[in-house]
């Protein structure tokens, strides 16, 4: 399979995906559940982005200088800091860690 043919199979498989969930009924995305999954679905999902990215490295579990910029970022959040501080926190205790660890 040649690039191109990818590709295009890609696409069609974007289109049918957004067709099919065009094609749901109003009344099933109404129910009490759905509302509920699809206001924690996102962040359950990006929980685990965040966890896999920061604690995965193949198939070994590690613990380094993102674990300890996470853990920042949490207690700056814990402190109710702003967005950037969070963000702040983070880069500077990794980058710290990382200088430290050599």
């Amino acid at each position: 399979m040649n690039i191109w043919t990818a590709i295009a199979v890609t696409a069609v498989g974007c289109y049918a995906v957004k067709l099919a969930g065009l094609l749901v009924p109003v009344g099933a995305l109404e129910r009490l559940l759905v509302k509920r999954m699809a206001a924690l679905l996102p962040v359950a999902l990006l929980a685990a982005l965040t966890a896999q990215q920061t604690f995965a490295d193949g198939r070994a579990l590690v613990l380094d200088a993102k674990a300890a910029g996470l853990a920042a970022a949490a207690v700056a959040l814990l402190l109710r800091a702003p967005f950037l501080l969070v963000i702040a926190a983070a880069v500077l205790v990794t980058a710290g860690v990382r200088a430290m660890a050599g």
